[in-house]
C-alpha cells in the first residue's frame, strides 16, 4: 500500500468514526424529543393553562401557577442579570484585554461558566435564604441571575472582539471619544451576537432545578410574592414525576413539553440571529 492508498484510508476511517459519533449522538437525542412529544402533546389541554397544580390523589388541575412562576422568576433573573453581563463584556473587550483586572475576570468568568448550577443554588441558599429565614422567589431570581452572567459576559466580549479595529480607529480619527465608539459603533455592530447570548442564556435557566430547589422552593398555591416560596414548572415537574399519581405524571410530562419546546424555539431563533450576523 503505497502512501496516497494509506492515507484514503485512514481518511475513510476517521470519516467513518466521525459519522458514527454523531448518528450516536442523534439517536438518543431524536428519541429524546420523540418520547417528550408523544407524552408531552397528550397531556396539553387547556385547564394546563388555566388550573393550578392539583394536591395529591385530586383528579385534574393544571400548571397555571408553575408557569407564572417560572416565568416571573426567569423574567427577573434576565433584568438582573443582562445588564451586569454586557457591562462586563464591555470592559473585558474595550478596557481590559490586556489588564490584570481583565485577566483575572476573564479567568473567573470561565469557572463560573463551568460550575454546576446546584453549587450556585447552594451559595444563593448560605448569603441569602439561610440569612431570611425563608425560601423565595427572588432567591430563585438570583441563583438563575448568576447563571446568566458568565453566558452573557463570554458572548459579549466575543463579539466585541469581532468588531473591526478599523471601525473603532475611523471613529477615533473624527474625534470621537471611548465611550461613544463603544455605544454608537462597537455595540451597533456586535448588538446581533449579545442578542443571541442572552437568548442562549435564557434557554439555560428556563429549565434549571437544582438551584431553585435551594432557593424557590415551591408553591402549590398561586402565588407571585418574591418574598415566598414560589412555584416553578422545573420543581413541579421533579415533584410530579417521581410521585405514584397518574394525573400528577401526566402534568409533569406536560412542562417537560413546554420547557422543551420554549428551549428548542429559544436556541433555533439564536442560531439565526448568529447567522445573519455572521454573514453581515
Amino acid at each position: 500500500m503505497n502512501l496516497v492508498q494509506r492515507r484514503k484510508l485512514i481518511n475513510v476511517i476517521a470519516l467513518g468514526y466521525s459519522l458514527a459519533a454523531i448518528a450516536f449522538g442523534l439517536v438518543w437525542l431524536i428519541w429524546i424529543l420523540v418520547m417528550v412529544f408523544e407524552k408531552g402533546v397528550g397531556a396539553m389541554t387547556l385547564n394546563l393553562f388555566t388550573e393550578m397544580t392539583p394536591p395529591p390523589g385530586d383528579v385534574g388541575g393544571g400548571l397555571k401557577n408553575a408557569i407564572a412562576g417560572s416565568a416571573l422568576m426567569v423574567s427577573l433573573a434576565m433584568l438582573i442579570g443582562t445588564p451586569v453581563a454586557v457591562l462586563a463584556g464591555i470592559y473585558l473587550a474595550e478596557y481590559g484585554r490586556r489588564t490584570t483586572l481583565g485577566k483575572v475576570t476573564r479567568f473567573l468568568n470561565d469557572i463560573l461558566l463551568s460550575a454546576p448550577s446546584i453549587v450556585i443554588g447552594l451559595f444563593v441558599y448560605a448569603i441569602y435564604v439561610a440569612r431570611v429565614g425563608e425560601f423565595s422567589g427572588m432567591a430563585g431570581a438570583v441563583a438563575l441571575a448568576l447563571l446568566v452572567l458568565p453566558v452573557v459576559i463570554r458572548t459579549t466580549e466575543d463579539m466585541l472582539v469581532l468588531v473591526p479595529n478599523t471601525l473603532r480607529e475611523a471613529a477615533y480619527a473624527l474625534g470621537a471619544p471611548q465611550w461613544k465608539v463603544i455605544v454608537m459603533i462597537t455595540l451597533r455592530a456586535a448588538k446581533t451576537g449579545i442578542v443571541t447570548g442572552a437568548l442562549l442564556a435564557l434557554a439555560r435557566i428556563s429549565g434549571e432545578t437544582a438551584p431553585l430547589l435551594f432557593t424557590a422552593l415551591n408553591n402549590q398555591f398561586w402565588s407571585l410574592d418574591l418574598g415566598k416560596p414560589m412555584s416553578n414548572l422545573p420543581m413541579v415537574i421533579f415533584q410530579f414525576a417521581m410521585s405514584p399519581y397518574e394525573n400528577w405524571q401526566e402534568l409533569a410530562w406536560a412542562g417537560v413539553f413546554l420547557i422543551t419546546l420554549g428551549v428548542l424555539l429559544l436556541n433555533i431563533v439564536a442560531r439565526v440571529l448568529f447567522r445573519k450576523s455572521a454573514t453581515q
